[in-house]
């Protein structure tokens, strides 16, 4: 044997293999299928994660913004809950940024049966109770899922909950706030990604579009678009609104901070949600 494999070999027992720490939570696909028969009886929630892959987030974020905040989201749930993630959900239904590029499931219905099916799958092999986490907003994205939740629990008595965006979000994050008005591509979601991969932002991109809106002072739901159409109202150039010129790494650091915070209160809580009796 030379004399370069015996310092191979003796360097390998030396320095063992350094293994990952144990985590309370883990993903669905990193376990075999016995595992996870295993898990689904003991685990109190699965977590079905939707984030979008490529969706429209100005000129200067990458079009990955959402999925890395639903990849941090559900990371700091297996760290600190006894949860079994599901593979996410990547492509979703986004009428609001249709004109831009990206990806979409165009048809409400195809994306809402689409959510439906996957959690009907984890409900008959055995999930207690189903989360889904939704990192766009209630009254876009979470419509459709969560009448998908509302059939899944009707159909199958498992109980869902369904965690958007905006139900993260307190006080907190609001006062981190410099910007007039904001929601989309602006100073928070600016400041978020600088902090979870700034080499993918460029600031010298980032602009203040506050678009030609009137303050709406009335009740009602009224859905939002950011449009290419000239003639509409609603017409943006950069495809944001609010003011990303004022995003930092430590706003965004701060507000995942809350948003994280927020996430593993939900989760605790509905961990204790009742449970169908068994007959």
């Amino acid at each position: 044997m030379s004399m370069g494999r015996l310092f191979v070999l003796s360097c390998m027992f030396a320095f063992p293999p350094v293994l990952e720490a144990q985590t309370p939570g883990a993903y669905l696909g990193d376990l075999s299928w016995p595992e996870a028969e295993e898990r689904f009886m003991k685990s109190p929630i699965v977590i079905v994660p939707f984030g979008a892959g490529a969706k429209e987030h100005g000129p200067h974020l990458p079009m990955n913004a959402d999925r890395v905040v639903m990849d941090y989201l559900v990371q700091a749930a297996i760290e600190s809950s006894d949860v079994i993630v599901a593979p996410p959900i990547l492509h979703g239904w986004f009428p609001a940024f249709r004109d831009f590029p990206g990806t979409e499931v165009a048809d409400p219905l195809v994306f809402q049966s689409y959510v439906q099916q996957v959690g009907m799958s984890l409900a008959n092999q055995g999930a207690q109770r189903i989360v889904f986490l939704n990192t766009g907003i209630s009254k876009a994205t979470g419509l459709p899922i969560s009448i998908a939740a509302r059939e899944i629990r009707v159909q199958t008595g498992v109980p869902t909950l369904v965690v958007s965006w905006d139900d993260l979000e307190t006080d907190e994050i609001a006062a981190l706030q410099e910007q007039e008005v904001g929601g989309h591509g602006d100073e928070i979601e600016t400041s978020i990604n600088l902090y979870l991969q700034s080499e993918l932002v460029n600031m010298d991109l980032a602009v203040r579009d506050y678009g030609d809106r009137v303050e709406k002072n009335y009740g009602g739901y009224q859905p939002g678009r950011l449009t290419r159409d000239k003639s509409d109202p609603a017409y943006s150039v950069s495809g944001i609104f609010g003011d990303a010129t004022l995003a930092t790494a430590e706003k965004g650091r701060l507000a995942l901070d809350v948003l994280t915070r927020e996430w593993i209160r939900a989760l605790e809580g509905f961990a204790n949600v009742p449970l169908k009796r068994a007959d």
